[in-house]
């Protein structure tokens, strides 16, 4: 984890001396958005099929319910760090599709664009910190370290 230019080691050291606390805490806060979300859509699933409605999404009405429950369970699993990678990529694919359905922001009035374009941009920072968490895992303090002892 060490970087090329001996000025930048503290830095190295400080990010190896707690990488596990701030892999909780990144787990937490990426997790938070998905299960918060999630949470609204299940307790407003009318609101939330209406939405996709809107979006002329084929039976919203039947695609509620996985979509909500799914933002549930990924961002329990990345809160908890319970099957974290897979977490991750279940993640990805389904912000990949949420930029697909919903913020194709090149397709919205002028007085949207803006908004959707932010949309958009924090799916893309969304994804990037999933490819993160799949790549690193859920560090020392997640159910997955705590079953890997079991082993």
């Amino acid at each position: 984890m060490a970087t090329t230019h001996p000025y930048l080691s503290h830095t190295d050291n400080l990010a190896a001396s707690t990488a596990d606390i701030l892999l909780l805490i990144g787990r937490i806060l990426l997790g938070w958005l998905f299960f918060k979300a999630g949470w609204d859509k299940v307790m407003n699933i009318a609101g939330f099929t209406g939405y996709l409605t809107a979006l002329k999404v084929p039976n919203p009405a039947f695609w509620a319910w996985p979509a909500a429950i799914a933002e549930v369970v990924i961002g329990a699993a990345l809160i908890l760090g319970l099957a974290t990678r897979y977490a991750a990529l279940f993640a990805i694919v389904y912000i990949i599709i949420t930029i697909a359905l919903a913020h194709r922001y090149w397709e919205y009035p002028a007085a949207q664009q803006g908004n959707q374009f932010n949309h958009f941009q924090k799916n893309l920072a969304l994804i990037g910190g999933a490819l993160v968490v799949f790549v690193i895992g859920a560090g020392r303090f997640s159910l997955d370290a705590m079953l890997a002892k079991r082993r």
